[in-house]
């Protein structure tokens, strides 16, 4: 990061609060295509899209490396499903069927890969049917799976990675995922985990996406508050159902390439399609750009638990903590989670600014080497996002709740510590 982008940054984060960031739409619909790798800085990708929350899309140039570009495609670019085979046939993979509607979203079951690479080479076969309807290979956690396997480098521009750098560091899970599927695939209406930022990229295939800016979605709930399944359904046009939809606008429509990355925005609600059979890799993300956003949702969720259980808050002592296990059971999270995660950010960017790299670190692929790469502006912008967020939660009478004795340190400690590091580093 340069001193130019982090003036812009610390401004931007100061004049705007996050409820009000990518709240806008793009004129027009319009999305950026970013053509050349050599001309486009990290520094560019920060100030024109991550902080004001815009889509846009890297050309093929930026994926040509991959091995998995050059591997699991055939010439004529097709999933090479014999190369497939030969690398992970025996692995497990969850598996979505499309054509069945399960709770708002489709059901999912583990398959071989071996069989599911069967299943599609005969989907295929019979004219893109099957009795056991669209099958859709989704959220496989291959890197972690395969992590000695060539498969891709993650560019540059989505390298500030927190929620990976956090769940690396707890080696609990992750959140990079392979996706592979026929013709005819999709993915309902969403938005992405925490609201988290994420990018796509085609190995092979295309793709079309429906992007609704951040605050649309509200126009398309139902009479009750719920969102659609299918954005493109035709009862979203039945007002005694959708009573708002005429007032959304319409959706930013991509057809994404194979080899282009799509950049999603924190809080994009969107919905995809495989228009060929496709194979692609997904990170979901949060940084100091869109902490913030995640802190909010987090209160949302939380909020909307305490409404669900509302009723059994005088005979439950400890309903707070009730209502804390709920929300972790829902999104994956509480608010003491939320505190670590924030902790180890915090920590490895303190680490990197009092004492530097040494040579092992920096020849590794390690967050603090991710971290001293961005930049000691970087760090420290990453520094002072934490301390926003984290002296909000500190504040938060729902954290005030519960029994902090186990943080370590506690919150007005590493706050301190926070602080300390960020003028220090400024001097």
């Amino acid at each position: 990061m340069d001193r130019a982008t982090f003036a812009c940054s610390t401004a931007f984060f100061r004049d705007h609060n996050s409820s009000s960031q990518g709240s806008f739409c793009l004129p027009g619909g319009h999305v950026d295509f970013i053509e050349k790798v050599d001309s486009f800085t990290y520094s560019d990708f920060f100030r024109d899209y991550l902080i004001p929350n815009h889509p846009c899309i890297f050309s093929a140039k930026f994926t040509e490396d991959w091995g998995s570009r050059r591997n699991w495609v055939t010439w004529d670019g097709k999933p090479d499903f014999d190369h497939l085979l030969q690398k992970f046939g025996e692995a497990v993979v969850p598996v979505a069927n499309c054509d069945v509607k399960e709770y708002n979203s489709n059901p999912k079951e583990q398959l071989p890969f071996k069989e599911y690479i069967k299943y599609w080479k005969e989907y295929i076969r019979n004219g893109y049917r099957s009795s056991r309807g669209c099958l859709y290979l989704k959220d496989w956690h291959l890197s972690k799976a395969f992590p000695e396997q060539d498969v891709y480098t993650t560019p540059v521009y989505f390298s500030s990675d927190w929620l990976n750098e956090y769940w690396d560091a707890i080696a609990v899970d992750d959140y990079r995922f392979v996706y592979m599927g026929p013709k005819g695939s999709w993915t309902p209406f969403h938005a992405d985990v925490f609201r988290s930022y994420s990018w796509s990229a085609n190995i092979c295939g295309r793709k079309r996406w429906l992007l609704y800016p951040a605050g649309q979605e509200e126009y398309l709930k139902d009479r009750h508050g719920n969102l659609p399944f299918d954005v493109t359904a035709p009862s979203l046009r039945d007002k005694s159902i959708y009573p708002r939809y005429n007032q959304s606008q319409p959706p930013v429509e991509i057809v994404q390439e194979a080899g282009e990355i799509v950049f999603v925005p924190s809080g994009w609600h969107h919905q995809v399609y495989n228009l060929e059979d496709t194979i692609s890799i997904n990170h979901n993300w949060v940084n100091g750009c869109n902490v913030a956003l995640m802190w909010c949702f987090l209160q949302d969720e939380l909020a909307a638990v305490q409404r669900e259980i509302n009723q059994w808050k005088d005979p439950i002592d400890d309903w707070h903590l009730q209502c804390q296990l709920v929300m972790k059971s829902c999104t994956g999270i509480d608010y003491k989670d939320f505190y670590n995660f924030l902790k180890v950010i915090a920590e490895n960017r303190i680490s990197v600014l009092e004492k530097g790299l040494d040579d092992e670190a920096s020849s590794k692929n390690t967050p603090k080497a991710a971290i001293s790469t961005l930049g000691m502006l970087h760090a420290v912008f990453d520094l002072k996002r934490t301390v926003k967020v984290l002296t909000s939660l500190s504040a938060n009478e729902d954290f005030k709740k519960l029994d902090l004795t186990s943080l370590s340190p506690p919150p007005e400690a590493l706050l301190h510590h926070l602080k300390a590091a960020i003028d220090t580093a400024l001097l």
